[in-house]
């Protein structure tokens, strides 16, 4: 997954995130703004996993959900 399709399209891809993550918040979301390691510690720090689960996870997540249906490039 390229690792910079959080940044670049991160008005659609938070909507996404939130469905998946309903723990993470409205100001996490502002935080975070795309940025990948900032997403993983609030996953993280949100589900009580290690960070090397949370990137595996983010990472398989990301594959499924664009692989079928990418966001728009920029």
């Amino acid at each position: 997954m390229n690792r910079d399709i959080l940044k670049g399209n991160w008005e659609q891809v938070k909507g996404r995130l939130r469905r998946q993550w309903g723990k993470l918040t409205d100001d996490d979301l502002e935080r975070i703004k795309g940025d990948r390691e900032v997403l993983v510690g609030q996953l993280q720090e949100r589900y009580g996993r290690t960070r090397e689960e949370m990137e595996e996870e983010l990472e398989r997540w990301l594959d499924d959900e664009f692989a079928s249906n990418p966001p728009p490039r920029r």
